[in-house]
């Protein structure tokens, strides 16, 4: 039987697996355009369509993801900011798209954005869920005495 603990980080790693997935294929369907438009960009949509696949498969599959979940957060908060500069100040070598080109740009970052805030869940849950179970080990150091009455001398 799985505890409310499992099934949220469950739940938590299938939408983290699901927005690595839904980024990657919003992304790999502009990378022709973008490869003739502007070719580094076009590499770094296929950069980060893999990146993010990879991110996937490991949400589903390693026991300890937080690598994975990092990972994809930092590639999420990545495209964001590129979104945003190629839309606002414009990217190097004069790359600067106007408007959102919905619907890829706007469900890009929502599936980025989700990423995000289901990785810091995720993380807010691990750490909550450590603290309540205690420290993974325990000392097998005696207390130290205090040097009063009664302490003894080694």
């Amino acid at each position: 039987m799985m505890n409310s603990t499992n099934a949220a980080e469950a739940t938590l790693r299938g939408l983290g697996a699901c927005c690595a997935v839904g980024n990657a294929v919003l992304h790999a369907i502009l990378i022709p355009d973008h490869l003739e438009e502007k070719f580094y960009i076009g590499v770094l949509f296929s950069v980060g369509s893999a990146v993010m696949i990879v991110v996937a498969v490991a949400l589903v599959i390693m026991k300890r993801p937080f690598v994975a979940w990092l990972t994809g957060a930092l590639t999420s908060l990545g495209m964001i900011v590129g979104f945003l500069l190629s839309r606002t100040v414009g990217l190097p070598d004069g790359y600067y798209e106007p408007g959102w080109e919905p619907p890829y740009g706007p469900l890009s970052l929502i599936v980025e954005g989700l990423f995000v805030l289901a990785f810091l869940t995720w993380l807010g849950g691990t750490a909550t869920a450590e603290a309540a179970h205690g420290p993974p080990y325990r000392s097998n150091q005696e207390p130290i005495a205090s040097g009063g009455k009664g302490a003894s001398k080694r």
